[in-house]
């Protein structure tokens, strides 16, 4: 059997099975991508002391304004394109998220600029584009960028530089499914937010059921620097920024 993987805790040795003695097997190398990402993920855990918060977003009415802002603009604008802007208002809303710790994990560097991670799923592993600058776009602008990053991330690839410098990344499950996840904070950000697939559930409206659009939201942070209450209340802001685009149609 090959060589087991670096073992920095000097945890109990990886197991070493021999699985063809239970039946065929076919044995493929993990791409380039996969191993370097997979070491930064396997770092991030182990070292960062994780607790994830789950809240919902009502976004009754996002997707009016979504389909308003697309026509007036001519071009294809995604969810998540709002999800960015959303973070940004949470992040000047709570700056101690907009932080990193230094190399000696005695420091915080506070950032002045907003460069949001937008996750993305490719044929040979998870790639992390970063739209920068996100608080002086406008959602048509974002859009615009999320689809031509996710497509070179998808084909050509990205250079480091595209994939460096980020603040607060998002990870959205929501085309595919789920209901909540914990994801892994990309170091040296402090925090990461998973979108899951948008669901229609009652909700008491003033007084009165009304069915309504209810986005899950996971919001995972590094605990040595953010308590559960900051937490709670960036998740809160968050919310409520998807919820206020849903009232303002074609909001830019």
């Amino acid at each position: 059997m090959s060589e087991s993987p670096p073992n920095p805790l000097n945890l109990a040795p990886w197991p070493s099975v021999d699985f063809s003695s239970f039946g065929p097997v076919e044995t493929k190398p993990l791409s380039r991508i996969q191993v370097l990402v997979g070491g930064f993920v396997a770092r991030n855990w182990v070292m960062i002391p994780h607790v994830t918060h789950h809240e919902e977003a009502d976004i009754t009415g996002l997707d009016a304004t979504r389909r308003a802002l697309a026509e007036q603009s001519g071009c294809k604008i995604t969810p998540l394109a709002f999800m960015v802007k959303a973070a940004v208002t949470a992040l000047q809303a709570h700056p101690q998220f907009n932080a990193s710790l230094d190399g000696t994990g005695r420091a915080l560097v506070q950032k002045k600029y907003f460069h949001i991670g937008i996750a993305v799923d490719t044929p040979n592993g998870l790639l992390v584009p970063v739209i920068r600058d996100a608080d002086v776009k406008s959602v048509p602008e974002i859009a615009a960028e999320i689809s031509a990053v996710s497509e070179l991330a998808r084909t050509k690839g990205l250079p480091l530089a595209r994939m460096s410098g980020g603040c607060f990344t998002l990870s959205s499950l929501g085309s595919i499914g789920g209901t909540g996840f914990t994801p892994i904070i990309n170091a040296p950000e402090l925090a990461i937010m998973g979108i899951t697939r948008a669901f229609e559930k009652p909700v008491n409206v003033d007084g009165a059921l009304q069915w309504r659009t209810m986005l899950p939201l996971s919001l995972s942070y590094d605990h040595r620097v953010i308590n559960g209450a900051d937490a709670a209340r960036f998740c809160v802001t968050f919310a409520a920024a998807l919820s206020g685009f849903a009232a303002v149609k074609g909001e830019g």
